[in-house]
């Protein structure tokens, strides 16, 4: 394994804002809910976009992916900042409407933004707040954000997902599968680690490999019980279910050492009908 900071480069750094020492670095997760838009008959293609301030000037740090026709995101792409404890690090959270036919801020929507620092993040674990648009609350939209230290291991590991003969769920072509990660938190709770891109018309896809930290991943406990489910991608933002599987990342890393890994994904709902159902 090598070491993220390899990977991720510090915002901090690249905007040469502290000089104090950094006391940890700090991986930040962001969901919204209820967001509105000013077309009523569709759904946003929301993006949030996460700025730093610095000398009375805000800088764009990083963004997460576009999630389309989307009120209620739930991001995958994480944002690794240095948390420095004797600095008042403003941070602003700014979400936008980005349609398909571009990805730049000129032409989108303005949805809402929050701002607060990341000692208010780091400290509450998970802050929730309404935002804000021009002052004024945007409807009844929010945003929330959770904060894990990396706590000294900063290790991550690459991986790779493909599929064979998934279920079809379309009519009139093949399903168009996206995979999801989550890790099973002690409190019952479930946090979405990584999302795929969407293999188009394909029941046996071949995933790109991706990058994650091992405490994003599994809280650097290796049995950690993770859940990946198969979804069909549809345009509409209602995607159809195709199955699921668990396993951990000890079961993962079996494939590192050259172990061929596989699991069967089963639609519950179908076993339980089909005696012959694989």
């Amino acid at each position: 394994m090598k070491k993220m900071s390899n990977i991720y480069e510090s915002a901090a750094n690249t905007l040469g804002i502290f000089n104090s020492p950094c006391l940890t670095k700090v991986e930040l997760r962001v969901a919204c809910k209820g967001i509105s838009d000013r077309d009523a008959l569709s759904k946003p293609d929301p993006c949030v976009i996460l700025k730093m301030q610095s000398h009375g000037q805000w800088f764009e740090v990083d963004r997460t992916e576009v999630i389309r026709t989307c009120i209620n995101p739930v991001y995958s792409k994480l944002f690794t900042v240095d948390f420095y404890f004797e600095e008042v690090q403003r941070l602003r959270f700014e979400v936008h409407d980005i349609s398909s036919n571009h990805n730049g801020l000129k032409e989108a929507d303005f949805l809402g933004g929050m701002e607060c620092t990341l000692g208010q993040i780091v400290s509450q674990r998970k802050l929730s707040k309404s935002l804000l648009k021009h002052g004024n609350t945007a409807g009844k939209s929010s945003i929330t954000v959770i904060a894990e230290e990396l706590s000294g291991n900063d290790d991550y590991v690459e991986l790779a997902f493909n599929a064979r003969k998934l279920d079809d769920k379309d009519f009139f072509s093949k399903s168009d599968p996206f995979l999801e990660i989550f890790r099973m938190n002690d409190d019952a709770t479930q946090q979405l680690v990584h999302r795929t891109e969407v293999v188009m018309n394909n029941l046996s896809p071949a995933w790109k490999s991706f990058k994650v930290s091992v405490n994003s991943l599994c809280s650097g406990d290796p049995d950690r019980r993770l859940k990946c489910i198969v979804w069909d991608w549809d345009s509409n933002g209602k995607h159809d279910f195709i199955g699921e599987f668990t396993s951990t990342f000890k079961e993962m890393r079996g494939a590192m050492e050259g172990k061929q890994v596989q699991w069967e994904c089963i639609n519950p709902k179908y076993k339980a009908k089909k005696k012959n159902y694989k």
